[in-house]
């Protein structure tokens, strides 16, 4: 008990949890909405992208600084969202192809410039390979800082066009007819979404900031059908796995806090996958044996 209470009363600790607990609910929020509209491969394709332009940041700036590589992540990130909406919007090519194809290209290009940014003089200490599979063990209170700044514009944002985004996400035809400009409102969608995948960059990294994206608005849709409670269940949910993965990872030595996160959302996505009242698996399979139940009894009495 003893060794509980210093670990939360612990500097670090109470950094890496806090800021954990802010990806996770931006993530909750906006992933949301890419789960409505089926979109949720894009936060895979944003977080691949990203790389070249962290490397790429730190080559034409030769900055360290976490603000200047994920600008650069940032920029990378829209300039492949634009390329994925042009791709669909102006051939036959699906979306999930598309994306596909703009993923693997940035990612490829991405680790060639990592490798080759390992030759430029101090390369080693840039810590640029933490973005690969992320390492929130090394976050700062202005790392904290930055995340609840940029979550609060997203958060604000997110409320204030709440009846346009509610409306584009469920029908978006009926947006177009009462006049909503849905590429518009796409476009500011797609720009809060990979916001908010690139200020998790640092804490899961590229490889596992879509996981981080999607499982908390999964697990969230299971329990409601209504989006303010959806979006605040998914934000409560990335919250708690970012706390209880933090701290997993700090009782337990050499355990990493970015995969340990994700592992807790998932198990979380998983319970309510099978035991959610009304959509879960579990729920199914007793209400059908009920069903079958009840219809053999009762063919059983008419006879």
């Amino acid at each position: 008990m003893e060794s509980l209470s210093a670990l939360l009363s612990d500097y670090t600790f109470q950094t890496v949890a806090l800021g954990s607990a802010l990806l996770g609910v931006i993530s909750g929020v906006l992933g949301s909405f890419a789960v409505l509209r089926k979109q949720s491969l894009l936060g895979d394709g944003v977080s691949h992208a990203a790389l070249p332009g962290v490397v790429m940041a730190f080559l034409l700036t030769g900055s360290k600084n976490t603000e200047v590589l994920l600008l650069g992540a940032l920029l990378t990130g829209l300039a492949a969202t634009f390329l994925i909406t042009r791709i669909v919007r102006n051939s036959r090519i699906r979306f999930d192809s598309a994306l596909a194809l703009v993923m693997s290209v940035f990612f490829g290009l991405g680790l060639v410039l990592l490798t080759y940014s390992q030759k430029v003089p101090n390369a080693n200490q840039a810590g640029l390979k933490r973005f690969i599979y992320g390492q929130a063990s090394t976050m700062l209170q202005r790392d904290v800082v930055l995340m609840a700044i940029c979550g609060a514009v997203l958060l604000v944002i997110t409320i204030l066009f709440w009846k346009e985004f509610k409306l584009f996400s469920f029908d978006i035809e009926y947006a177009e007819t009462i006049g909503f400009g849905t590429g518009k409102l796409n476009l500011l969608l797609s720009f809060l979404i990979v916001l908010a995948i690139i200020i998790g960059l640092e804490t899961v990294g590229v490889v596992l900031m879509s996981a981080m994206l999607i499982a908390p608005a999964v697990a969230a849709r299971q329990w409601s059908n209504r989006l303010w409670l959806m979006v605040l269940l998914a934000a409560i949910f990335g919250a708690a796995s970012g706390v209880t993965g933090t701290l997993i990872s700090s009782a337990v030595a050499g355990v990493p806090t970015g995969p340990v996160i994700v592992v807790c959302i998932t198990a979380i996505t998983v319970f309510s996958l099978l035991f959610a009242p009304g959509r879960g698996i579990l729920h199914r399979i007793y209400t059908r044996m009920k069903s079958r139940a009840r219809l053999a009894s009762e063919g059983g009495s008419g006879l």
